[in-house]
C-alpha cells in the first residue's frame, strides 16, 4: 500500500508543475511587451513652399515696336532677317512707292498751287472791290486744307519715289511679315522689333496654384540648358485665364536689364517661385503614415502610442508640415511606427 501511494505521489507532482508552468507562460503571452521605437519632438517653425515652373524668355510686351509701312508699294530690298540684332539707324527695308500713292501726293501738291493762286486772285479782286472779304477767307481756308493734305502725305513718305525705312531703336527682329518683291498695302505691319535689354519670363502655372500667387513674390530663374546661370527677380503679372496652347495659367517675371547679357531671347527657363513664409508645426517625414488618402502619426504619452489623424502641408528638406490634434513639444514616433496600433505600449530607443 505504501508503495502504491508513493507512486501516485510521484505522478501527481509533475502534473501540478506542468499546470503551474502553463499558467505562467499563458500570463506572459497575455501581456504584450512594449514596442521599441525612436521618437522626435513636434517643432514650431517658419516654413515656406517653393513652386516649380517652366517657361520661355520673351520680349517685354511694353517694349516691342511694331513697324508699319506708311503707304502701299513694292518691297525692293530687305536688309534684315528674323532674329537679327539691329542698332538704331540701321537700314531695314527699301520701299518703292506705289504709283497711285505717288499720284495722290502730286495731286495734293497741285491743289496747293491752285489754292495759292486763287487766294492771290481773290485778294486782288478785293482790292478792286470786285470780291468780298468772305470770298478771301474761303480762299485762305482752301489753301490751309490743301497744305495740310500735302503735309500728311509727306509724313507718310508719299513725296518720294523710293523710301528707306530705318530702325529707331536697338533691338531684335522678332517677327518679319514681308518678303523681297512683295507688293503691300498701306499701314500693313512689316515687322516687330523687341528692345533687346527688356525681357520677361513667361511661366506656366497649374490653375490650382493660382490663388497662392501674387505680384512681388521672389523668383529664381535659370536657363534649362545652362543651369549655372541664375537670375533673381520678382513676379510681375499673374494672368486670369488658361493659355489654350499650354493649358496652364501664364505669369510674367521681368528680367533685370543688367542680367540680359547672359540670356538669349526664346530660351527655355526653369523657375522656383518662393511662396510666403508662415508659422507651422513640422515633424520628420518618416513620422507620417498613410491609409488611403488619410495621413496619420503616433504620439507617445506616458509610454503609450496614440494614433492621431493629421493634414499635411509644405515639405521642406526632411520635415513636413502637419496640423491636427497635436502641439509643439509633443513626441511623435519616427521609427518603428509601422508596427504600432492605437494604445500599444512603447519604449524609446533605437529599433
Amino acid at each position: 500500500m505504501r508503495l502504491i501511494a508513493e507512486t501516485r505521489s510521484r505522478q501527481v507532482l509533475p502534473s501540478v508543475f506542468a499546470a503551474v508552468l502553463g499558467l505562467f507562460i499563458g500570463a506572459a503571452w497575455s501581456q504584450p511587451s512594449a514596442v521599441l521605437v525612436e521618437t522626435a519632438p513636434v517643432r514650431a517653425k517658419a516654413i515656406g513652399e517653393t513652386l516649380h515652373a517652366y517657361g520661355v524668355l520673351e520680349p517685354d510686351p511694353d517694349q516691342v515696336l511694331s513697324l508699319s509701312l506708311p503707304h502701299g508699294g513694292l518691297v525692293n530690298r530687305i536688309w534684315v532677317s528674323l532674329g537679327q540684332r539691329v542698332t538704331a539707324g540701321d537700314k531695314l527695308i527699301e520701299l518703292i512707292t506705289a504709283p497711285d500713292a505717288r499720284m495722290q501726293f502730286l495731286q495734293a501738291q497741285s491743289a496747293v498751287d491752285y489754292a495759292q493762286r486763287e487766294l492771290e486772285r481773290q485778294r486782288r479782286l478785293l482790292s478792286e472791290q470786285l470780291a468780298t472779304k468772305a470770298q478771301v477767307d474761303a480762299a485762305q481756308k482752301a489753301l490751309r486744307n490743301a497744305q495740310a493734305t500735302v503735309a500728311a502725305l509727306r509724313a507718310r513718305g508719299m513725296d518720294v519715289a523710293v523710301e528707306t525705312l530705318r530702325t529707331p531703336i536697338d533691338g531684335v527682329i522678332t517677327r518679319l511679315d514681308v518678303a523681297q518683291g512683295q507688293r503691300i498695302q498701306a499701314d500693313g505691319t512689316a515687322m516687330l522689333i523687341a528692345a533687346e535689354r527688356h525681357l520677361v519670363a513667361r511661366l506656366g502655372i497649374e490653375p490650382e496654384d493660382l490663388d497662392r500667387l501674387h505680384p512681388g513674390l521672389p523668383i529664381s530663374l535659370s536657363p534649362v540648358f545652362v543651369p549655372d546661370i541664375r537670375v533673381e527677380t520678382r513676379l510681375h503679372q499673374v494672368h486670369g485665364m488658361i493659355n489654350p496652347s499650354t493649358h496652364l495659367v501664364d505669369v510674367l517675371a521681368r528680367i533685370p536689364q543688367e542680367r540680359t547679357d547672359s540670356l538669349v531671347l526664346g530660351s527655355r527657363v526653369s523657375a522656383r517661385i518662393r511662396l510666403p513664409i508662415h508659422q507651422a508645426l513640422v515633424v520628420p517625414r518618416s513620422a507620417v503614415l498613410r491609409a488611403g488618402k488619410q495621413a496619420y502619426l503616433y504620439l507617445v504619452k506616458k509610454g503609450t502610442a496614440h494614433r492621431v489623424e493629421v493634414d499635411t502641408g509644405v515639405e521642406q528638406g526632411t520635415a513636413i508640415e502637419v496640423s491636427g490634434a497635436l502641439a509643439a513639444g509633443d513626441t511623435v514616433v519616427v521609427l518603428g511606427n509601422y508596427e504600432l496600433r492605437d494604445g500599444m505600449s512603447v519604449r524609446e530607443g533605437s529599433p
